[in-house]
């Protein structure tokens, strides 16, 4: 799993058939101090009901997608699962001393 920041919606009006229904949204990966990671921003299919701003735990494991959707005939990569509400960071076990 991902963390990542929702940085908008995404609008189809044409979908694969095993897509119609589902909410799209732009997401970025962040680090544990809210900072973006990489160039590149993510759509992903939202299960969670997540909303611009909001920071989200992101799936990007086919079989773990598979599992989620209930099949594997929908071509996706990232879903996004949760949204996070805090981040409690035991600085004892953190890699960034």
């Amino acid at each position: 799993m991902i963390l990542a920041k929702v940085k908008g919606n995404l609008v189809s009006t044409q979908k694969n058939s095993y897509l119609v229904g589902q909410k799209l949204l732009l997401v970025h990966p962040i680090d544990l101090s809210d900072n973006y990671i990489g160039k590149s921003d993510v759509v992903a299919i939202d299960v969670a009901d997540a909303g611009i701003g909001d920071t989200v735990l992101l799936v990007q494991e086919g079989k773990a997608v598979q599992q989620i959707l209930g099949h594997r005939n929908a071509p996706v990569h990232s879903l996004v699962v949760a949204v996070v509400d805090s981040i409690d960071v035991n600085e004892k076990y953190s890699s960034n001393k």
